[in-house]
């Protein structure tokens, strides 16, 4: 199914359903990429696999699938999260997108005592994860959370996931060091936001004890590339 539109839908997927397309997705198959009945999709949810399909209705505004056959079973992802301070509206949409191209669960926007940005599209936020995810070929769509302060996430943050904090001039060992494989549990990445963690929000990071403190190297990176860096030495040390 090698460069057939690949489009991530809500409802069930198994032999002969019916999908409904959205309208967004109606207007990218008539108007963007001029597909008629008949032609070829490929459909996930997250939770069936992935299908190839076909084009069953196609009119203006609306559009319909039906479901041939599965091309992919739902398979087990890793289990990884990404806690990231707010950045620009343009920073935080690369994070997202970058996050989901590489395979995080959850995304956790967080609030910080230098966030440089109070307010944000959740909407525009999942849509960018959407479209990643379709893009990428992954089976799912991360989660995308509301934003809280960082304090916040902190004292209700769950037992059992490790939480990797990327912070800048302090002597850490480097991000991905251990043996490859050695992260196997639920673990997250916490990036701070540009200017770095305030003073008082590194103490309560350093005395977390799910904290490991690590360092993504000498030079100083603007927060959207640490997150990528980051996650990619997550799956460096074991998050393939």
């Amino acid at each position: 199914m090698s460069g057939s539109i690949r489009l991530f839908v809500t409802a069930p997927l198994a032999p002969g359903a019916e999908v409904a397309a959205t309208a967004a997705q109606a207007h990218y198959l008539g108007t963007v990429m001029r597909r008629a009945v008949g032609d070829a999709v490929v459909l996930f949810n997250g939770r069936d696999g992935e299908w190839a399909a076909h084009v069953l209705t196609q009119r203006r505004g609306a559009a319909s699938f039906v479901v041939d056959r599965m091309l992919r079973p739902q398979e087990a992802e890793p289990d990884m999260w990404l806690v990231f301070a707010l950045l620009k509206r343009d920073a935080t949409d690369l994070v997202v997108q970058k996050a989901t191209e590489l395979g995080v669960a959850a995304l956790w926007p967080v609030f910080s005592a230098r966030t440089n940005a109070q307010r944000v599209n959740l909407a525009r936020l999942h849509a960018i994860a959407i479209e990643a995810a379709e893009q990428s070929e992954r089976l799912t769509v991360p989660e995308v959370h509301e934003p809280r302060p960082l304090a916040t996430l902190l004292q209700s943050w769950p037992v059992g996931r490790r939480l990797f904090v990327a912070a800048e001039r302090i002597a850490a060992p480097p991000l991905g060091a251990s043996p490859r494989g050695a992260i196997s549990e639920p673990a997250a990445l916490l990036v701070g936001p540009e200017g770095g963690f305030a003073p008082a929000e590194l103490d309560a990071i350093r005395g977390h004890p799910l904290v490991t403190t690590m360092s993504l190297g000498p030079r100083i990176l603007r927060a959207e590339t640490a997150a990528i860096a980051g996650l990619a030495r997550l799956q460096g040390a074991g998050w393939e």
